[in-house]
């Protein structure tokens, strides 16, 4: 005949099955916290490098048109509410790249990341990674933008950017589940096509 647990033993034993299920419980919480606050969607915004001056050399600066435009940028992201959230600046080493991104680096008092323009699928990587669930503004060139658009497995079907066309936002999100997708915005002044 087996000698039953006095109450204070059961009790002992109930406490420490709570406190192993509690320990439990908890980490499973930390856990899934962690897993989804890593999984979270990441925001890349895509733009080209506003106006630049006509002139002869490869590094023009803005023209006035230009930086109206990057002022106006500027404007788009803080009416939306995106600069407070916006985590990453990269652009180009240009001058018309850096300066399209300087008003929303300076709202924001954030310094702007420089890509190599003839590498832009590690930079593509690169934001991927090191910005997980954060919102990136990248500043690119007519022919760059739509390539990495493409490269991050958003739309293939970005249309080419005609020379003179300096209007387009391209907001791609890239979620932890599901299909990445990509929006494309028009501000500043209409584009007017070159006929």
């Amino acid at each position: 005949m087996q000698n039953p647990m006095s109450d204070k033993e059961r009790r002992k034993r109930r406490r420490s099955r709570r406190i192993q299920v509690i320990i439990i419980y908890t980490a499973i919480a930390v856990g899934l916290a962690w897993f989804f606050e890593s999984q979270a969607t990441t925001t890349v915004i895509f733009v080209r490098h506003a106006e630049k001056l006509a002139v002869k050399g490869s590094d023009p600066e803005l023209s006035e048109a230009g930086r109206q435009r990057a002022a106006e940028l500027a404007r788009q992201l803080v009416d939306a509410d995106v600069v407070a959230g916006i985590d990453a600046i990269y652009s180009t080493p240009f001058r018309r790249t850096e300066e399209t991104a300087e008003p929303v680096a300076t709202a924001l008092n954030v310094p702007i990341n420089s890509y190599d323009v003839a590498n832009t699928e590690t930079i593509i990587d690169e934001i991927v990674k090191q910005h997980k669930g954060k919102i990136v503004l990248v500043v690119g060139h007519r022919i760059t933008v739509p390539a990495m658009i493409g490269n991050m497995g958003a739309s293939k079907n970005v249309p080419d950017i005609d020379e003179n066309e300096y209007d387009n936002i391209y907001i791609v999100s890239i979620p932890w589940f599901g299909k990445t997708k990509t929006i494309r915005l028009r501000y500043g002044a209409p584009y007017v096509p070159q006929s």
